[in-house]
């Protein structure tokens, strides 16, 4: 290990993990992208993602989150330039990252229902679960149930199971 990347670790101390989960609580979000995709088996793809928000005045802290989950990237928010993005999408990293993390460090969560779902989420995609037609309405369903802070999605969830369940008839 380099002199760099133990300084690195050795900044990263309990108390500056338990004040991460407090900054996620209030500036963070689990998100579950529903997207259209055309070439894949069902013509949707689901997509775990972590956020954290910050003014780019805030920009340490969230230099601070990526050093302490060793992952991820920051980025402009799109149509809001002065907000930075910390995010997270990779799902490897979100299985061994922030899940572990968010279960250890933040104790007291308002954010308890959204963070199941995605939990729910991550570890039936982990299963491939979403490989049949039901295994990913499932998912969708679950993936829906998540209130972020006012966000619509842009399509109705029956518009969306409707495309893949048509012209399907399950085995009985």
């Amino acid at each position: 290990m380099t002199a760099v990347n133990q300084q690195e670790r050795s900044f990263v101390t309990e108390q500056l993990k338990y004040f991460l989960a407090g900054f996620i609580e209030g500036e963070g979000s689990f998100c579950v992208s529903i997207k259209k995709h055309t070439a894949s088996r069902f013509g949707y793809l689901i997509d775990p993602e972590f956020f954290i928000y910050q003014h780019q005045r805030g920009r340490k802290i969230l230099e601070m989150a990526q050093r302490v989950f060793s992952a991820g990237r920051i980025y402009p928010k799109p149509g809001n330039e002065s907000v930075l993005v910390f995010a997270i999408d990779n799902r490897r990293s979100i299985k061994e990252k922030v899940i572990p993390f968010v279960d250890k460090y933040m104790l007291v969560t308002g954010k308890e229902n959204e963070y199941k779902l995605f939990t729910q989420i991550v570890r039936a995609l982990e299963n491939r679960e979403h490989l049949t037609r039901e295994g990913l309405v499932k998912l969708i369903k679950l993936a829906y149930k998540i209130k972020g802070k006012g966000k619509q999605r842009k399509r109705p969830l029956s518009q969306v199971t409707d495309e893949i369940l048509r012209d399907y008839t399950p085995d009985s």
